[in-house]
């Protein structure tokens, strides 16, 4: 089965919408850890759903980086 990487850009009404390439999917909510969160980088394969919080702390520090850079003026 098919390993899919993506980015929780959102929850709306039972639904998490994920970030994939460019492009938004909705999964059911109940498939994800309940300490999901926006942000989060995920790994969906079919039904299993696995946060890296490795990948999403590093993720987070690059934007906080290129905020921080753009804010400087």
């Amino acid at each position: 089965m098919k390993k899919i990487k993506g980015v929780i850009d959102r929850f709306e009404e039972g639904f998490a919408v994920v970030e994939i390439e460019g492009k938004t999917k909705d999964y059911p909510k109940d498939i994800f850890p309940k300490n999901t969160q926006v942000g989060d980088v995920v790994y969906i394969t079919g039904n299993q759903v696995k946060i890296d919080r490795q990948e999403t702390q590093k993720r987070a520090k690059e934007i906080e980086s290129l905020m921080n850079e753009i804010w400087e003026d």
